[in-house]
């Protein structure tokens, strides 16, 4: 065990900073400030902000802001959502009432082309109000990717599929047999 100071000062912790002395040494000792009567922090010791215990606000997504100015009524305010939901709306309904022979085909294009009108009013417009969900890039990829896939899988739909993609009919037919 190592020998213990001759001016007896206490040894550096672990960290290597010096405890301040506990047996009553001045404020200029222990590096606190005599004015205000302060504690020093030492270096080893870490402070944090405590977590709140309620969350009263969240950040808004890049690009959530009113589409409309302010005076206008809040539909006005939302035109971007309303239009992807209203074309939205419009395929679920063509495929609902199957009025003609391809309504399902049609509808399901529908549905997907709302997906891609949002990604591009994502992309074009500065401010969309409610159909900013997550940051811009997120967004349109989200959008755009399930957009097209709908699109192309209703294309490839069965039975006489618009869209022919041969090593996709194969990859299937090695799945299933």
């Amino acid at each position: 065990m190592p020998a213990a100071p001759a001016d007896g000062a206490t040894e550096p912790d672990a960290v290597g900073a010096t405890p301040p002395d506990t047996a009553g040494g001045s404020a200029a000792d222990t590096g606190a400030d005599p004015a205000i009567g302060a504690v020093p922090v030492l270096s080893h010791e870490v402070w944090k902000r405590p977590a709140p215990i309620l969350t009263t606000d969240t950040a808004r997504p890049e690009g959530g802001g009113r589409a409309a100015p302010s005076d206008a009524p809040a539909p006005a305010r939302q035109w971007p959502l309303l239009t992807v939901l209203g074309l939205a709306g419009i395929g679920l309904l063509v495929v609902g009432t199957d009025a003609f022979a391809h309504s399902f085909r049609i509808g399901t294009m529908l549905v997907g082309a709302a997906l891609l009108v949002g990604a591009v009013l994502r992309r074009v417009m500065p401010s969309v109000g409610m159909l900013a969900v997550r940051s811009r890039f997120t967004d349109m990829i989200t959008y755009g990717v399930m957009g097209g896939l709908i699109v192309l899988l209703a294309l490839m739909v069965q039975p006489r599929p618009w869209l022919q993609i041969p090593f996709l009919e194969d990859i299937l037919h090695l799945t299933v047999t």
